[in-house]
């Protein structure tokens, strides 16, 4: 099927989005009212922006209505800071409750059940229990289309990486992290990690020659290990 979508409606278009682009981060953001209420709601329009300095988005619809903006988008506004927390297996109910929308004087660390840190640099508190949280400093806000919507780019100014999940060199350990990610209405959870050998035969061989073309017999991929994902480089691929 084909679709056009200056021809289809908000709705319609935004079903296909959410249905194609997956699975998708989840960044279940904190923040802080101009008044001191925290705030913590998840958002799966959330991705890597920069490398150096490390920068990633948001991109934030308004409520429900349509017209009024969301808790978040409001608070960042008024105080240039937000944390963004990696949401792990353990925190998928605590994160699908925070997504309800909670009236601006309700405190939804306290709301959802979630246990609070403080963070180092910024003045919104971290989950506690969140694998990874990245304390951010607004760098720019961006007004993006026809219906609202706003992209929220944030600089890292600094990392909290859980023992269980940090190796060295900055890398992560990702089986262990248990991310999960959103699919259109649903979540997923990534357990089946793999590499790719026969794309890695090539990339290391192809100085020098020509890069030959992938036939589908080599079509295919195998399990990592502990083992085998350290020495695959665990997530070089951008």
């Amino acid at each position: 099927m084909i679709f056009d979508p200056e021809t289809m409606d908000v709705t319609a278009c935004y079903k296909l989005l959410i249905g194609s682009v997956v699975p998708r981060a989840i960044g279940w953001a904190s923040t802080l009212s101009a008044d001191g209420v925290p705030n913590l709601a998840p958002f799966s329009f959330f991705t890597v922006v920069s490398r150096k300095p490390p920068m990633v988005s948001l991109t934030i619809q308004p409520r429900s209505d349509r017209r009024q903006l969301k808790d978040t988008l409001v608070n960042i506004q008024a105080t240039g800071e937000f944390v963004v927390n990696i949401v792990s297996l353990l925190q998928t109910n605590a994160m699908h409750a925070s997504s309800v929308e909670f009236a601006p004087e309700v405190d939804e660390f306290e709301a959802v059940g979630v246990r609070e840190a403080p963070s180092h640099l910024v003045k919104p508190s971290r989950v506690a229990d969140a694998p990874v949280s990245m304390e951010c400093r607004l760098e720019r806000i961006l007004s993006m289309g026809e219906v609202g919507d706003r992209l929220v780019i944030g600089r890292i100014v600094r990392f909290h990486v859980a023992d269980a999940v940090a190796l060295e060199n900055g890398r992560i350990d990702t089986a262990a992290l248990q991310p999960v990610g959103r699919l259109a209405g649903e979540y997923v959870l990534s357990e089946n990690i793999f590499a790719c050998p026969v794309a890695d035969e090539i990339l290391e061989s192809r100085a020098g020659s020509r890069m030959r073309r992938l036939d589908d017999k080599d079509a295919h991929w195998s399990p990592l290990t502990e083992k085998s994902w350290s020495a695959a480089g665990n997530g070089t691929v951008s």
